[in-house]
């Protein structure tokens, strides 16, 4: 049967909205993916400009960054975030099951805590601290100036947060607030201890932190993405630490993706 001209030209007339707005649907859904882009490429790049910042100055020029603008803190860590997303493994998951192995009633230090996931992972006194916070559980702070009793932690914890210019100070607190044969553990981006790439020797790294009162127990090179070095402090104190040599730890920089 013949489709009437009268028949047809009503098909069309009610067709063609249909097919303008799935258009439409497609035009509205390509700009909103260009714009989520544009966005991404926007925070990719604060967060590069931030993360650049904290590996080249001090630990009190980046509290004062902050304090000028906190929303910069919340910027950094969701490119941080996004970053440690590509990672097939998280260097604090491997400290969480450390301390779980352990003692509940260790108290931990986490120096540059971020999101405080170590302390919401295990059963320990945490204290918590970093250069923001955006939870009561976090204090606000220094690292190298934390408010924490001379020997009266069981654990430190960096946990890739030895960003600073004025890294060493950060260690000599961890150092000042541990109790003899209190564990230092630390977890550090594998290129910064690449002799290869750059990157300091780590076995002068090492004997560095062995220098400041600490005795290596263990290295584990095994990730390709991080090192994870654990430490004990000495029973006595050292009496050499203010001839300390440090290597210089370069700025891990973050590509484009």
């Amino acid at each position: 049967m013949k489709e009437t001209r009268s028949t047809k030209r009503k098909r069309e007339k009610h067709g063609k909205p249909q097919n303008m707005a799935s258009a439409s649907s497609k035009i509205t859904k390509s700009s909103s993916n260009f714009l989520d882009k544009m966005r991404a490429r926007l925070s990719g790049g604060h967060f590069r400009m931030i993360n650049e910042k904290l590996y080249t100055c001090t630990g009190d020029e980046a509290l004062d960054y902050f304090k000028e603008d906190p929303s910069l803190f919340d910027m950094y860590h969701t490119g941080y975030q996004e970053q440690m997303s590509h990672w097939p493994e998280q260097p604090v998951n491997i400290i969480i099951q450390w301390l779980k192995a352990r003692s509940s009633s260790l108290v931990v230090a986490d120096f540059g805590c971020g999101d405080a996931r170590l302390a919401k992972n295990v059963k320990n006194k945490v204290f918590s601290f970093d250069l923001v916070s955006n939870d009561p559980s976090v204090i606000a702070c220094d690292m190298s100036n934390t408010p924490l009793d001379a020997s009266s932690i069981d654990v430190a914890v960096f946990c890739l947060s030895l960003m600073g210019t004025n890294f060493p100070s950060y260690l000599e607190e961890a150092q000042r607030v541990l109790k003899p044969s209190g564990w230092l553990l630390i977890a550090e981006v594998k290129s910064r201890l690449d002799p290869n790439t750059g990157g300091a020797d780590p076995k002068m790294f090492s004997k560095s932190i062995s220098d400041l009162g600490f005795t290596s127990t263990l290295k584990d090179f095994s990730n390709k993405m991080f090192v994870l070095l654990y430490f004990q402090k000495k029973e006595k104190e050292t009496s050499t630490r203010k001839g300390i040599e440090w290597p210089e730890l370069k700025p891990c920089l973050y590509k484009r993706r």
